[in-house]
């Protein structure tokens, strides 16, 4: 892949992680911390994926952040910080999908993360998002 095909890809992932994030704000406005708590999940898997594919990663069909932070350390060693928001966030996305599993969510809980999340995309690529 061209230089700037992959650039176009990586720009694809996050564009569609930029949607996520809008989306976990709309579900905060709606009181619906399941569907917060799904969407943050995924925006940070995202914005993850894009941030290993710009440093060479190949494309893995993975879901857990604290595996894709792993990896993302070994470019930036400074994102370690970020490990027990990724584990907790990536709880969220089992709660939604996998029924046996009983999670008692709260919108609170996920602004709180929302805010956490906010500072691992800016170490990751510089930007605010609000």
């Amino acid at each position: 892949m061209s230089a700037e095909k992959n650039a176009q890809f990586i720009e694809q992932w996050k564009s569609v992680a930029r949607k996520d994030w809008e989306r976990v704000k709309r579900n905060l406005k709606d009181k619906d911390a399941v569907a917060a708590g799904l969407f943050l999940q995924q925006c940070l898997e995202k914005f993850l994926k894009a941030f290993l594919l710009s440093h060479g990663w190949k494309l893995k069909k993975i879901h857990r952040l604290d595996a894709l932070l792993d990896e993302a350390v070994r470019h930036n060693s400074s994102l370690e910080v970020f490990y027990d928001l990724c584990e907790r966030v990536s709880g969220y996305y089992l709660a939604d999908r996998y029924p046996p599993i009983s999670m008692e969510l709260r919108c609170e809980d996920i602004e709180k993360d929302l805010e956490l999340a906010k500072n691992l995309i800016k170490a990751l690529f510089g930007e605010d998002l609000s």
